[in-house]
């Protein structure tokens, strides 16, 4: 599926969460920062350590789309999102961009529930020491979905769980890669 095709049956699952009576949305922007797990073992170290797909932290900014009966909110950021593993002998590390785009809806009762798309841009492998051969290693940018269950502490602040589904393909042999995994986020709506 492509970008594009998503973007639009995104931009449709928008379009339709809006109630049709709601004509003002507060837009602000919002921080994200997330510690996730799970996925594919990306390196192990002989000391047991490992580093997976899903791993490790993201830090992020966007928009936040509220609609003016504070049930339903659109939520799209961009962030980094990075996973490194140190051995004596050498480290490894991951690095992505992931694009989200979800939609939540507000309960009363101060959480949020949600999902839609994710697109992680430019992921790349390093290495060093006896790594060193799979350095530069990349992989065709991702497309994958994103659920969310957030408790909103107040208007503005939020604590949550996340479970992404997404896999990764190299550039070069097209060997897929799970990097299914959860998480837990944190956000802030200025």
């Amino acid at each position: 599926m492509t970008l594009r095709k998503c973007s639009s049956a995104l931009a449709l699952v928008i379009a339709s969460a809006v109630p049709v009576a709601s004509y003002a949305i507060d837009i602000r922007p919002v921080v994200v920062f997330g510690l996730e797990f799970g996925g594919e073992e990306i390196a192990t170290t002989t000391s047991g350590g490992s580093l997976k797909f899903n791993e490790l932290f993201s830090l992020g900014g966007g928009a936040s789309f509220l609609t003016d009966s504070k049930d339903i909110e659109v939520q799209v950021t961009l962030a980094w999102k990075y996973g490194n593993l140190n051995a004596s002998d050498g480290s490894v590390s991951f690095t992505r961009y992931p694009l989200d785009a979800l939609v939540f809806y507000r309960f009363p009762n101060k959480f949020r529930v949600g999902g839609g798309l994710t697109y992680h841009l430019n992921p790349k492998f390093s290495a060093d020491g006896t790594a060193k051969p799979l350095d530069g290693l990349k992989f065709d940018n991702a497309l994958g979905e994103v659920l969310q269950v957030d408790y909103l502490f107040t208007e503005k602040a939020s604590i949550g769980l996340r479970y992404t589904h997404l896999d990764y393909k190299t550039k070069v042999s097209g060997v897929s890669f799970s990097s299914n995994g959860g998480g837990v986020m944190f956000g802030f709506r200025f």
